[in-house]
Order: structure tokens, then C-alpha cells, then sequence
């Protein structure tokens, strides 16, 4: 990592500030320093020109700063104060001081971090309820929003081609780095074909008037549930990204709750909007934008690799979550829903493996191991060993288990979207009710065998006694479970991998891309 500029290294001293300081604490994105001072936070753009943005000089970055408090007090209005100028006195830099103004800042309310979308979806205290009036919000924001020919012509079919085509020149780079050639490829196919068999339908939304000055920013980190809803950071720096569809606006929001394994609260925010606005047609494009949003997060990620203010640990961050929203954008393109069930012994790695999918992949994760204890009224991460065989753990609590399994995936299933069922599936009779479902639904369906040697599944369940997780696994369950568990052979190879747990994930990975 680059020594970071003087004017950033001074911004970090709570003398640079006209009011008492906190813990000043520095966040960057790809295009700006943020300087979090306890009350306040102060926003320094990048002297950087990334061809899609240009803050290359002085008087630009004034422009956009105002631009910036401008336009985010239409979502949040109480949050964004003032532009300040950003002075140098000798070799020091000041916030609202006199002297020679050599930068810009914004000036904004800080707002409370535990109140942020994606922290509170960590910790599952995001509800329907509070999902409904994001919906509503937004509805009454886009039907407020500008509109006329001007904004209008940035829905017709050139202008969306152009930065389709936009994202996929600027992402060669990175092809093998963040993203495969053969997802590249398929994400890029699919763009092509989508926009060239539904022109009749992008002309519709131009006359409809869906086409407004909208957030053009909107994921879950620039939600903030305070005293009122506070959606922020919207993109001041370029209008081709923030006029565009509310189709788009809404996928956005709806895809990076899918990127969080918020898909019940993705549905639910489609529904509600949809209700509100009285917008049918725009379940149409949805997956289209949804596919498009996707990959713009997976851009923008990927372009902070080359950014040199960015630590090498950071980066290793960074580089995995580019390739989870490029993982995402990939399973916008099927044609068909995806049924995948984890089969295995206790401690073989089924839920490792399976959250490492349903993050590569943008799915639904429905685990036995929460569903029976659920049905039990026994908190999910609370240990409740049995006897082999007994209790919750029993042959007829198992079957009361599967029965609800299978009915939550036919749910999620029956509206289009993939999903993977966490369980040992060690009876052959349940992996074939799976199939069977798939096939009633017209998904695509695969079964990964997990497996571990011995020693290391020893590990990993005397591991897991000391910790809080959903698993009741034991070494003594292990040997029983061993001598009763139905072999696969019953699977053909086209939807059957076998999954060395011991091994990295992306090997299972792209073994589930070959099937598919």
C-alpha cells in the first residue's frame, strides 16, 4: 500500500477540525476518502479520472461536491450539511480554516453505523416490515422524480447497450483475476441476446415514463434505518448511471439482498414496490437488471485492486467479493432454477461447502440443522446432544424435518429461484423426493457428496463442541451415522460430484459450473 497523501494524513489529526473529534477514523472507497469524526463525516474525492468519472481537477471536484449535497437531499435530507473548503496552512490542512483552499469536502451528519442495512441484516433484524417501507419510499421518490426527453432517452436500447458494453470492455482485465473467461463469456451472451430480443419492451418503458433521475446507487450499505429512513450516497458524478429504469434502481437493491442470502426480503421488496407503484412490467426486465447490477458491483470491486491506497490484506477482501457479485451476475443468466442438496456424514463439511456455494452463486440455503431445531422451539446455535437415534434426532422427527425442508425449497423453487438444501440426505429415499422435486418444478438439479478422512472429520467435530453453531455433530454420531448411511449409486454422473472437503472450494465450484 501507497504512504497515504499529506492531506489525508493531516485529516486524521482532530486539530484539522473546528469541533471535537472521536476516534477519527478513515474509510476509502474507489473514488474518495471518508474521515468518520465522531458527530460528523467529511467526504474527499479522489483527484482521479476513471473515464466514467473525472475528478481530475480542483474546480470538478468542487462541482461534484455540490452536486452531491444537492442531489442526496432528496433521500436523505438531514444528513448532508454543507460543501466546506479544505485549507493548507504551512505543511498542515484544515477543515473550514482561512488560508489557501486546495480541496473540497462534504460535510455530513454521521450517521449511526449499527443502523446500516447490510450490519443489520448480519445480525437477521432486518424484517418485512421494515423492507415494505424502503418500498414505499422509493415509490414515492420515483414518482416524484424528474423525468422529460432529456432523462428519457437514456432508456432507449442505445444508450443501455452502450453500458452493457461498457462493463465488459472494462472488465477484460480482470478476467482470471475476479472473474472466469467462461463466466465472462456466458454473462456477456446473455446481456446480448436479452437486449436484442426485447427492444419492443425497452420502448415501452421510454413511453411510460419510467425512465427518472433516480439514486443510481442503491445497495443495502447506503440504507440506514434512523428516526427515518436514510438512503444516501446516490451518484452525482455521471447522469448516464443515474437516469436510468426504476426497473434497474429496484433490481439493484433486490440483487444485493440476494448477495446477502436476504432472498425472502429480495421477494419481498419486488412485491411491494410492484404494489405500490402499480409497475407490472417491471418484473419483465428485472432479472436482466438484476444480472447488470451484479456485475457493475463486481466492476467496481474489481477496480480497486489497482487502487495503491489499498492494503494487500485489503485487497484479498476485496478480490472475494468481486468474484461473489460476478458469481451472482453468472446465476442471473439461467434459464431454469437450480436445486442443489449437500449429502455426507456429520463433520464431513456440508454447511462449509454449502454457504461457500450459495455465496458463489446467489442462493437460498435451508439448513436441517435450523429447521429441526426450530420445530423443537430450541434455539438454533444452542447444543442439544441426543442419544443416536433419539429425541429431535429420531427417525420420525428427521422425516417431520425433511417434510418442512422440502416445502420451504417448492416455495422458493415455484417462484423462479434457485436453492440449496443443507442435510446429510444419507437415505436414498429422501435424495430421490429431492429429485423428483426439481423435476416437478423444471429445475436443474445436482447432488454433492461431501467427504473428509477420518482424522481431520475427528478434528473438526472436536473443534466445534467448543463453539456455538447449529450442529449437535459428535465423534460417537459419526461411526453410527457411518454404518447406516445408503451409498449413492443411484445418481448418474451428469448430476453427481464428489466433494473432497479438504480441498479449496473453488474445485467444487467449478465443477458445479461443467454440470450446469
Amino acid at each position: 500500500m501507497d504512504k497515504l497523501p499529506p492531506l489525508v494524513e493531516s485529516l486524521l489529526k482532530p486539530q484539522a477540525y473546528s469541533h471535537d473529534t472521536r476516534n477519527i477514523q478513515l474509510v476509502q472507497t474507489q473514488m474518495s476518502f471518508l474521515f468518520l469524526t465522531g458527530d460528523y463525516v467529511y467526504k474527499v474525492k479522489k483527484p482521479v479520472n476513471l473515464g466514467y468519472l473525472d475528478y481530475s481537477t480542483l474546480e470538478k471536484r468542487r462541482y461534484f461536491c455540490h452536486q452531491e449535497l444537492e442531489l442526496n437531499r432528496r433521500l436523505c435530507p438531514h444528513a448532508y450539511l454543507e460543501v466546506a473548503p479544505i485549507v493548507q496552512q504551512d505543511t498542515e490542512f484544515h477543515v473550514d480554516g482561512t488560508g489557501n483552499i486546495v480541496e473540497y469536502t462534504v460535510k455530513m451528519k454521521q450517521l449511526p453505523q449499527e443502523r446500516m442495512m447490510d450490519v443489520l441484516l448480519t445480525q437477521g433484524k432486518v424484517t418485512s416490515e421494515m423492507i415494505s417501507q424502503v418500498a414505499k419510499k422509493l415509490a414515492h421518490f420515483h414518482h416524484k422524480a424528474h423525468t422529460g426527453p432529456e432523462i428519457a432517452a437514456f432508456g432507449k436500447l442505445d444508450v443501455i447497450t452502450q453500458n452493457t458494453s461498457e462493463n465488459f470492455s472494462q472488465t477484460e482485465k480482470y478476467i482470471d483475476v475476479s472473474l472466469s473467461s467462461p463466466r465472462y463469456n456466458r454473462i456477456k451472451r446473455y446481456t446480448e441476446d436479452f437486449t436484442k430480443n426485447n427492444n419492443e419492451l425497452f420502448r415501452k418503458r421510454v413511453e411510460q415514463g419510467r425512465i427518472k433521475d433516480c439514486h443510481g446507487d442503491l445497495h443495502t450499505a447506503h440504507v440506514c434505518f434512523t428516526d427515518d429512513i436514510c438512503i444516501y450516497d446516490c451518484i452525482e458524478f455521471n447522469e448516464r448511471f443515474r437516469y436510468s429504469d426504476v426497473a434497474s434502481e429496484i433490481a439493484f437493491l433486490a440483487m444485493d439482498l440476494d448477495h446477502r442470502q436476504a432472498h425472502s426480503l429480495s421477494r419481498h421488496l419486488i412485491d411491494a414496490y410492484v404494489k405500490l407503484s402499480g409497475d407490472d412490467d417491471l418484473l419483465g426486465l428485472l432479472q436482466f437488471y438484476q444480472c447488470y447490477r451484479a456485475y457493475v458491483r463486481g466492476k467496481v470491486e474489481s477496480f480497486k485492486l489497482d487502487d495503491p491506497y489499498f492494503s494487500a490484506t485489503e485487497k484479498e477482501s476485496i478480490l472475494q467479493t468481486a468474484k461473489e457479485y460476478f458469481g451472482l451476475a453468472y446465476s442471473y443468466t439461467r434459464n431454469k432454477p437450480l436445486l442443489l442438496i449437500t449429502s455426507g456424514l456429520v463433520g464431513t463439511g456440508k454447511s462449509t461447502v454449502a454457504q461457500a456455494i450459495a455465496r458463489e452463486f446467489g442462493l437460498s440455503v435451508i439448513s436441517s440443522d435450523v429447521i429441526r431445531k426450530t420445530l423443537a422451539n430450541i434455539t438454533p446455535t444452542e447444543h442439544h446432544f441426543e442419544q443416536y437415534h433419539q429425541g429431535i434426532y429420531s427417525p420420525d422427527f428427521s422425516r417431520k424435518t425433511y417434510k418442512h425442508m422440502f416445502q420451504q425449497a417448492w416455495n422458493i423453487l415455484s417462484q423462479g429461484e434457485s436453492v440449496i438444501l443443507d442435510a446429510s440426505f444419507g437415505r436414498r429415499d429422501d435424495r430421490q423426493h429431492a429429485r423428483e422435486l426439481a423435476e416437478l418444478q423444471n429445475a436443474n438439479f445436482i447432488i454433492i457428496e461431501c467427504q473428509a478422512n477420518e482424522q481431520e472429520i475427528q478434528r473438526r467435530l472436536e473443534e466445534r463442541l467448543k463453539q456455538e453453531t447449529v450442529s449437535d455433530g459428535r465423534w460417537e454420531i459419526f461411526q453410527r451415522e457411518k454404518q447406516d448411511f445408503q451409498s449413492i449409486t443411484e445418481m448418474d454422473n451428469k448430476i453427481y460430484i464428489v466433494a473432497d472437503t479438504t480441498q479449496p472450494a473453488d474445485k467444487i465450484i467449478k465443477e458445479i459450473e461443467s454440470k450446469l
